[in-house]
């Protein structure tokens, strides 16, 4: 049985809307983040989907500790985060690293690429400059580039290439967890199938845990074992990927994956087109978040909110219609 590396329960990220220049005044609360619980395995990735504004990012750097959750913990290795300081704190910044959508803003033009991918060691961990340098060359030939190439800057490369820099800066402080934020959504379509090879290599070979934040399913698919969606801060629907994919049961995921591009021409799918916006997180429905605009919404619906349990084999769900 896999064994647990992280664990987030009951996580909020509220944002304070403020109104007046000189006097502020608080009127309200963006609810990005509102009650997410979640695992993720040792070695295995989980993926995190859903539209833009669901909070998907936001949950990302709650779990980096770039932002500061307004409720709910995170644990890893049965540590709570937050309570992490002084040498504890900089150990947990070399266990979860992290690689971003953009890898041409995300490295600095500034520096050679062996300082880019050798500053987490440099900064977090008591190694000198030549053993950093070692470690750089090191991953710098899993990522499937020369070392020798370490010399050179970001500009140099090509954007997939710039993309497996930022994968190589990630591992070098042999992370636990790397937390993958649209990680391949910036490169050309003949790119993105390599890299995502690459990833799926490097777990195998590594055993770290991803965290992959997608709004590519096929990509969610392909690298994924388990699956969560998320429609305006909070997770619908969880379970193992091909489960998910072959049997959606949430009315949001049915159509979310509906609206999807079919992985062949000749495959026909019934398309759910959902009326209405999605509603602002600074006043969310009452009851389910999701039923101004579902199509099965009942009375109970629009005053209940539905809780996140389990309607099958390890398949979560939070919709009144499987009660």
């Amino acid at each position: 049985m896999a064994t647990e590396l992280l664990r987030a329960e009951n996580l909020e990220k509220h944002f304070p809307v403020t109104k007046g220049l000189i006097l502020m005044k608080t009127v309200g609360h963006v609810r990005a983040v509102d009650g997410v619980s979640f695992g993720i395995n040792q070695g295995e990735t989980l993926g995190l989907v859903g539209e833009s504004g669901c909070g998907k990012t936001t949950t990302s750097k709650l779990l980096l500790r770039l932002e500061a959750p307004t409720g709910g913990r995170i644990f890893l290795d049965g540590k709570d985060i937050q309570t992490l300081s002084g040498p504890e704190l900089k150990e947990y910044r070399t266990q979860v690293q992290a690689v971003f959508q953009d890898p041409w803003s995300s490295l600095s033009p500034r520096m050679k690429v062996k300082d880019i991918v050798s500053e987490a060691l440099v900064v977090n961990k008591d190694v000198t400059r030549a053993e950093a340098y070692d470690r750089v060359r090191e991953v710098m030939e899993q990522v499937g580039l020369a070392a020798d190439q370490a010399e050179l800057y970001p500009h140099e490369f090509s954007g997939g290439q710039r993309q497996r820099i930022a994968v190589a800066s990630a591992l070098a402080s042999s992370p636990k967890l790397i937390i993958l934020d649209e990680p391949v959504s910036a490169l050309d379509v003949s790119i993105r199938a390599q890299v995502m090879n690459l990833l799926v290599d490097l777990q195998q070979e590594t055993g770290v845990a991803f965290l992959l934040v997608a709004h590519n399913l096929a990509t969610v698919r392909y690298m994924a074992q388990q699956t969560a969606v998320m429609y305006l801060g909070k997770i619908v629907e969880h379970s193992p990927t091909e489960d998910l994919y072959n049997n959606p049961l949430h009315p949001y995921t049915k159509a979310l994956f509906s609206a999807a591009l079919p992985s062949h021409p000749d495959d026909l799918s019934d398309e759910i087109v959902l009326t209405g916006e999605v509603p602002s997180p600074i006043n969310p429905p009452s009851g389910c978040n999701f039923h101004p605009r579902c199509p099965f919404a009942m009375d109970r619906c629009s005053v209940e909110e539905p809780v996140l349990k389990e309607v099958s084999s390890n398949h979560l769900l939070s919709c009144h219609l499987y009660e």
